[in-house]
Parts: structure tokens; sequence; C-alpha cells
């Protein structure tokens, strides 16, 4: 164990559960709150899940940087390191993000003020996955006698990020990423801001040019028929609503709510059911769309009439909702959190234009700064922070990395489409939806995603043969 590591006293607690299709085992490591400050020597437990059972003597360490949300959740929609761990005898780990899950820094007070929300940034995660790393290479050296192992991350979206930044910022504890659906260049000036949403009315326009324009003129509908007392009340008894429409701010909450759902359904528009972000059936947009366009209507009531059924396929596809709770979309993924890192580091410049089928809104720095002070008392400092942090468009300098995206994903907006050298590459998936490519293997699935897989394999097997005949003899010479 090197001195740093030693310093921070850290132990570790696991046991054997057994998630939902994948068996792991989950282990809790103690790591800094701050790990940036020699000030304090504060810790919490931080989660992560092992399964070695294919691991070889040497083998490497497949380790998927944690998103924001519930690790298991993650770990049992990435079945692309279990499909492969075999072949390549490696250990399979899923770290915990900290402020989600089980991994809270201060409990059940960890979301209570900005003050304990502060340590939750990506620099913060980046660092607690780096130890993780550290004291695996040191279980591994003194439990089965391997010197240090190559380490290849995994992550999809926001984990994809990690993945690439990980392999930026610390090549010492990763050798190489795989980043799918990372939307490194969704940040201010690198992208048009309306990139996002023209894709996502690109997918639907792909199913049915008739879905989209409905979708279009229903956000100026849902405001007219809302005007009054009568028109709320009976949208919310329409849509089945947990609690009543009241004022402007509940129609907000509604168009938002509305048009996340959407973009969910365009980003999991795979070709088999799913239950990633919610039940959904295969090709939930071609459902939705068809469902849509099955349905007539007189007036804006029957427009609106139409909408919800419509949504159903995603709220309540299992027939099982009570009611539908219109401040959340997702029931796996903690929005609070990601929120708060929205509001901080992760500012992601978005606006709609005439030509796609959202409302039209420009992107408003100011606005979404005093959105972020009303929800959080924080504003965010600069726009282009996250740019500074971790380099823009400037990445040349980095290697071993792959950037996956498929275009039906609304995310590929702001993920690297273009190969930049031999060591940074981009593969496209044509018909793929938002980090497809991470799934386990499925007899639905398209050949593109099955191409792209086997990509990532070779480029995987090439970074390891470089590091066991490159690297590996430099280090034992030294």
């Amino acid at each position: 164990m090197n001195n740093i590591v030693g310093l921070l006293l850290f132990n570790y607690y696991f046991a054997i559960v057994a998630s939902d299709g994948y068996l792991l085992e989950t282990k809790y490591i103690d790591v800094p709150i701050d790990h940036f400050s020699y000030t304090t020597n504060a810790t919490f437990k931080l989660r992560y899940l092992v399964n070695d059972s294919y691991h070889g003597h040497g083998g490497p360490i497949f380790f998927y940087t944690g998103n924001e949300g519930d690790i298991n959740n993650f770990a049992q929609n990435t079945g692309f390191m279990f499909d492969i761990a075999k072949s390549f005898e490696a250990a399979l780990v899923f770290a915990e993000h900290r402020y989600y899950g089980t991994s809270l820094p201060f409990g059940n007070q960890s979301y209570v003020s900005p003050t304990n929300l502060g340590y939750l940034t990506s620099q913060q995660a980046l660092a607690d996955f780096v130890l993780i790393i550290d004291h695996l290479q040191d279980v591994y050296e003194n439990q089965k006698n391997m010197k240090k192992l190559p380490v290849i991350a995994f992550g999809g979206s926001y984990g994809g990020m990690l993945a690439a930044y990980i392999r930026m910022k610390y090549p010492a504890s990763v050798f190489g990423a795989i980043a799918s659906s990372a939307p490194i260049w969704q940040f201010n000036g690198l992208i048009p801001c309306e990139d996002f949403y023209r894709i996502t009315t690109s997918v639907y326009g792909s199913y049915s040019k008739k879905c989209a324009t409905t979708i279009k003129n229903t956000w100026k509908i849902i405001r007219s028929f809302t005007q009054t007392p009568a028109g709320k009340a009976n949208l919310s008894s329409l849509w089945n609503l947990c609690a009543p429409l009241n004022t402007e701010g509940d129609i907000k909450t509604l168009v938002e709510w509305v048009s996340e759902i959407i973009i969910n359904m365009a980003m999991v528009n795979y070709p088999y059911p799913t239950s990633f972000l919610t039940a959904l059936p295969a090709y939930p947009v071609l459902e939705f769309c068809s469902q849509l366009d099955s349905l007539t209507w007189k007036d804006e009531y029957g427009l609106l009439a139409a909408i919800g059924e419509s949504l159903q396929i995603y709220t309540n596809y299992t027939k099982s909702v009570k009611c539908n709770v219109i401040a959340e979309t997702s029931s796996q993924l903690d929005e609070r959190g990601w929120n708060f890192q929205a509001c901080t580091e992760m500012i992601m410049p978005m606006c709609s234009t005439e030509v796609d089928m959202f409302e039209n809104e420009p992107w408003d720095f100011q606005k979404y700064s005093d959105e972020c002070y009303k929800n959080f008392n924080i504003r965010p400092r600069a726009q282009n922070e996250p740019i500074l942090e971790y380099g823009g468009k400037d990445i040349d300098a980095a290697s071993n990395i792959i950037f996956s995206n498929g275009l039906l994903d609304p995310w590929s907006s702001g993920g690297v489409l273009i190969t930049r050298n031999n060591n940074i590459k981009a593969i496209i998936i044509p018909d793929g939806a938002h980090h497809y490519d991470l799934r386990g293997q499925n007899e639905k699935d398209t050949n593109s995603v099955k191409i792209v897989r086997e990509m990532h394999v070779n480029e995987i097997r090439r970074w390891l043969n470089r590091y066991y005949y490159d690297v590996i003899p430099k280090v034992e010479r030294v």
C-alpha cells in the first residue's frame, strides 16, 4: 500500500449479495469526504460491487465508473462487461458515485444543505474511484501475488464521461477507457445548443412526422387548456396526476415532465423490452407514435386525451401505477443529485427553436442561474468551468479511449463523433440509442451494435497486449 493510501487509513467491509440477474459481491470502503483538503480526516463508506469469478492470474480489472444513481441498476444494465469478462479473465468492479445509492457522505443529511452537498463533484468522484483501484491492486497483490494489473474503465452517459476523464487525469491508474454515449462536448460554446432537441425531434420524425407534429402542437394546448381552474382540474384528472395542478409553477413542472418523458423514450429506444429507467416495451418511440397516430380528436381536450393515453407507454406500461408524480420521470435515477451537479459543474447549455418539436426556448444563463438559486441556494460560477477542468475539445494528448455514440441518442449531440487519432477513436452506431453497446447480448440486437462490441473487444485486446508486452517489462526493469 502506498504512502498516500496508507495515510487515509481506510477500512473496507463486504457482503455477498445476489443482484437481479448478475451475482455481485457488495463491498464498502472508507474514503475521504474531501480528497483535496488536508484540514479534515472525515470519511464515509463508498459502495462498490465485485465479480471476480472469471479473474485469472494477471488478468485485467474492468472498472465501471458509476453514474447518477444506484450502482446496482447500472451493473444490471451493463451486461457487455459480463459478456466479455471470461475471455479476458477479468475482474469486474462497479463503483458507486458519491451521493447516489447508499454512498451518502452525510447519511440522510447529505441533501439537506448546500454545505453538505458541496462535495458532490465529478472531481471528488474520480478521486474515490482511484482509491478503490489502488486498494484493489493491493488486495490482488497481497492475496494472489499479482503485480500491478491493467485497469480498463467502462462507463455510459455521465459514467462514460467519467470513464474518459479518469483515463485523462489518472493515466497511472487506468490504462484505457470505453466511453459510451459520453457527451463530453455538451458544454458552453463547443456545440450548437439546439442540437440535443434537434436529434430528439429527428428520432420521432423518423418513425412518424405526424407524431412529431402532434407533439409540437401539444405544448401550446397544455398552456391554453390550463389557464382556468377548471382546465387545470380537468387535465389533472385526465392524466391521472397524483397531485392536482394549481399554479403556474405546476404547469411548468408538467410541461417539463412530458418533455423529459419524450426525451427518455428516445434515449432508451432499444429493440427489446427494458427496465433501465422504467419498464418499457421494445422501441418505445415507435410504440408511442403508433399509439398516438392511431387516435383521433376534434378539440384540445381530445388531443390531450390522446397524448395522455400514449404517455402511458412510459408512465404505466406495467398497468401497476396508480397515479402519476410529475416531479420525477425515473425511479432508477436520483434526479436531486444530478440537478445539483447541473447547477455547479455540469452546465450543459440547451435551447430549442422553431424547427424542433419542443417549446421554443433560448439558452439564458441568468435564468438558469436563478433557477439553481431557487432550488439549491447556490449559483453556477461560470459556464466554461467544465472546459477548464477537463479540456473541452483539446483532448488529443490523451490516449487509449474509445468514444462510442448511437445516432438515435439525443446525447450524441455532445459526443465525440470523429476519430481524433489512432489513440482516441470514435465509433458510431447508426441505429443505436443511449449506451446501447454496453448492454448485454440479446437476440434482438441489431447487426451494427454487434459489430461495435467486437470493435471494443479488439481495441481492449490491443491495449492489453501493449500493457503486458511493453509497460509491464519496463516496470519490472526499474
